[in-house]
């Protein structure tokens, strides 16, 4: 895949971060989500997104983006 620039940035976590920080890697994934905007994700990042999110839809939508 060619990394695009309106490809939006992976809004993971950073384990134990209490400061906010937040991954810099572009997003592959978007992570749907009830009461809430998808969640944009990278792949280190898909798996602990789809157990620790907020609102994340159950049976999960995952939808392929960038």
């Amino acid at each position: 895949m060619r990394e695009s620039s309106d490809t939006p940035l992976c809004k993971g976590q950073f384990a134990g971060s209490d400061e906010g920080l937040t991954c810099t890697a572009r997003a592959r994934f978007e992570i749907g989500r009830y009461v809430d905007f998808p969640l944009p994700v990278c792949p280190e990042h898909l798996g602990p997104s789809l157990l620790r999110a907020r609102n994340v839809l159950w049976p999960p939508v995952i939808r392929l983006i960038g």
